[in-house]
């Protein structure tokens, strides 16, 4: 798994769907790199990208919530980063439907997931985190 601690902001609910997220490319990731005929991966192909096309949204969602209850200075600029890549997960699920489940659509999605997912939490998230550590704001209201 691609998942590192280092990745943790101390918020447990994005911590879990950050932790969620990485174990879904990760798999995602292993069946696209599988030996196994494409037919025989199109249904877990689909179904990740069903469940990024409705995660991604709900996530951002809710790191948002957070930054505002924060008061994130840089929001809108990361809103414009989730924003930019629901849009992405759109587009490549539209482009696979249209174009008949093709595999290398899929080889590239799972690239540019893996390298989006890996950048944006180990960097931009992490911005947050650092933040909220200078204001003194927790995420744990347990």
């Amino acid at each position: 798994m691609i998942w590192k601690d280092k990745y943790l902001i101390g918020v447990p609910l994005i911590d879990e769907q950050h932790q969620e997220l990485f174990r879904r490319v990760t798999d995602f990731v292993e069946v696209l790199r599988s030996r196994d005929e494409w037919e025989q991966k199109v249904d877990k192909v689909n179904e990740t990208l069903e469940f990024m096309k409705v995660y991604v949204v709900t996530h951002f969602e809710d790191e948002e919530a957070y930054q505002r209850e924060i008061g994130y200075p840089d929001l809108e600029k990361h809103k414009e980063i989730h924003n930019n890549m629901i849009q992405y997960v759109v587009n490549v699920a539209e482009a696979y439907e249209q174009e008949g489940f093709k595999e290398d659509l899929m080889q590239r999605f799972a690239g540019k997931l893996l390298a989006w997912l890996i950048n944006h939490v180990a960097a931009s998230d992490q911005k947050i985190a650092d933040f909220a550590n200078r204001k003194d704001v927790s995420g744990n209201d347990e």
